[in-house]
């Protein structure tokens, strides 16, 4: 039962997040949609609303980066393509859900970078993690090379940069736009390292 109030606190605030940004939720919003009392959110996360956007950003950013390996898994061979179907399947999202900010992490970032360090951090590690998935998955290894984790960097930035405008023009065909030019550009990486 604990496990399951949790569960539906971090899922409420990431949605309330998604929708309202971190500094337009509050914790009786939270609550209400979690359907838990405030006690129980201070007994889950004592540090209070920072504490639980902290657990939010780690947890929802290591299920994001568990999506992004598990849909460019499926294209072993061509990791160019698995990248174009993954900006696919966000900007497929972003209409479906009517162009609600699909991922909390960057709104937090924008939000928090220079106001809360302990959340820039925490948004930081998880696009740092992003970018080391992404590069492993182009060359297939854990220990992909620095040109690798680079290009990654830059993928993640398409994404990330790829949904505030999309949002903003409320029309996702830039974010496959990118999407196109992250996969041309993980192709010439391909190209370059198989020689």
């Amino acid at each position: 039962m604990a496990d399951e109030t949790r569960e539906r606190i971090i899922a409420a605030t990431n949605e309330l997040f998604r929708q309202r940004g971190y500094n337009g939720t509050g914790l009786a919003a939270i609550g209400k949609l979690a359907d838990a009392t405030t006690g129980s959110i201070y007994h889950f996360f004592p540090g209070g609303k920072s504490e639980l956007a902290n657990a939010v950003v780690r947890e929802t950013g290591a299920a994001y980066g568990e999506l992004f390996a598990l849909i460019v898994g499926q294209y072993p061979d061509r990791p160019d393509e698995g990248v174009r179907a993954f900006f696919n399947g966000a900007a497929d999202a972003l209409e479906t859900d009517d162009f609600i900010d699909p991922c909390p992490i960057g709104t937090v970032a924008r939000e928090v970078a220079s106001t809360d360090d302990e959340l820039r951090q925490a948004t930081g590690v998880v696009f740092a993690g992003w970018a080391d998935r992404v590069a492993a998955q182009i060359e297939g290894t854990e220990n992909p090379s620095a040109e690798a984790l680079d290009l990654a960097g830059a993928v993640v930035a398409m994404i990330e940069g790829g949904f505030i405008i999309a949002r903003a023009q409320r029309d996702a065909s830039l974010l496959r736009a990118m999407g196109d030019q992250a996969a041309s550009l993980v192709a010439q990486h391909m190209s370059k390292v198989r020689g």
